[in-house]
């Protein structure tokens, strides 16, 4: 009698990076539907994995150093059969080679020295050009070609859970011609007003578009399309959200009470199309099935933007030099430090949302 298999999956973070192991998860999962299948992270990004069918557990590191040891005899006591490192730091690693798996899976990145590599049982090569010149979901699944594991398909779905889909509905109000999808089919029924869900915050402060732009395209929305836009955003977002709704003649309806990932993803679910940066809620509201437009600087779009054919990015002309519009500011070469998004003008974002809802049946 065959043993059952354990399979752990290893990624820390962050919101957008274990969104994003979707397809990975999925062809393990079809490969073999009969194995748990665990996914390791860190305790602020474990409530997404609930959303993804395909997984069984979420395991989560330890907080504090008075949790490692109770953490690390779990993680021995799982008997996990196979494991695949994805975060390819040397604390995987190591946590990787603690388990006891018989089969133990890494990258081997060119160009980079990694003595660890040593305490995988299998390593998968990824040249320098893969890696900056494909989406990240194909180095993920690079690993399974090493582990002769079929890739059937590329698709990445988060499924919103009724309990989550009855906590949103009030946020929606009376008024709105929204309707919830069954949790069933977790598809969006279309009212005649199309509603955009507005989440103009980022991590990353040099990577927010102007709160004016932001307003005079609501306002142009709103006024030749007659559509709906819904704002939202986190506790440290509420700033940037008054001052859209400070600058905007239209009436913005704002979302502002604190939501779960899981009420966040139901909630995406419900819009014609969501508007953001290059941002963890953006890949959250692609795999729901919202199309989205997302405005970005100097990041590698290739490698981090939304999965799937009904999306589009925005981005100025790189590299943007001879246009800085922050020479004192900026980073050159450093995506996380430069203004490069606010070279797009509201013209530009008006024009590809207005052709993103047109596209849509």
């Amino acid at each position: 009698m065959t043993a059952a298999l354990h399979l752990l999956v290893i990624r820390r973070r962050y919101l957008g990076d274990i969104v994003l192991l979707g397809s990975f998860l999925r062809n393990l999962r079809l490969r073999w539907p009969d194995a748990r299948l665990t996914v390791l992270t860190e305790p602020a990004y474990a409530a997404v994995l609930a959303l993804n069918p395909d997984v069984s557990a979420a395991l989560t590191l330890p907080r504090r150093a008075a949790e490692l040891l109770a953490f690390l005899r779990q993680l021995r006591s799982a008997r996990f059969t196979h494991v695949f490192d994805l975060d390819n730091s040397q604390k995987t690693a190591l946590l990787t080679r603690f388990t006891g798996a018989p089969v133990r899976h890494g990258f081997h990145l060119e160009n980079v020295r990694r003595h660890f590599s040593r305490l995988y049982t299998h390593t998968t090569f990824v040249s320098s050009i893969a890696y900056s010149a494909q989406p990240i979901t194909e180095t993920y699944l690079s690993m399974l070609t090493t582990a002769r594991v079929p890739i059937t398909t590329r698709e990445i779905r988060l499924v919103p859970r009724p309990a989550d889909l009855a906590a949103i509905a009030p946020l929606l109000g009376p008024q709105s011609k929204i309707e919830l999808p069954s949790a069933a089919t977790v598809q969006n029924r279309k009212s005649k007003i199309q509603k955009i869900l507005l989440h103009p915050g980022s991590r990353s402060p040099y990577r927010v578009w102007p709160s004016e732009n932001f307003a005079t395209v609501c306002d142009r929305l709103q006024d030749e399309l007659n559509v709906q836009i819904f704002l939202v955003g986190g506790p440290t977002e509420r700033p940037l959200l008054a001052a859209i709704r400070a600058a905007a003649k239209s009436h913005l309806v704002l979302l502002d009470r604190p939501l779960p990932i899981g009420q966040f993803a139901a909630l995406a679910a419900q819009f014609d199309l969501f508007l953001c940066h290059d941002s963890g809620p953006m890949h959250v509201a692609a795999a729901v099935g919202t199309p989205v437009v997302a405005l970005v600087g100097a990041q590698n779009t290739t490698v981090w933007g939304p999965v799937g054919p009904h999306h589009t990015v925005l981005q100025a002309a790189q590299p943007c030099a001879a246009a800085c519009v922050a020479p004192a500011e900026c980073a050159p070469g450093d995506s996380y430090k430069n203004f490069c998004v606010r070279r797009l003008t509201a013209t530009e974002v008006f024009d590809a949302v207005r052709a993103a809802l047109a596209a849509q049946p």
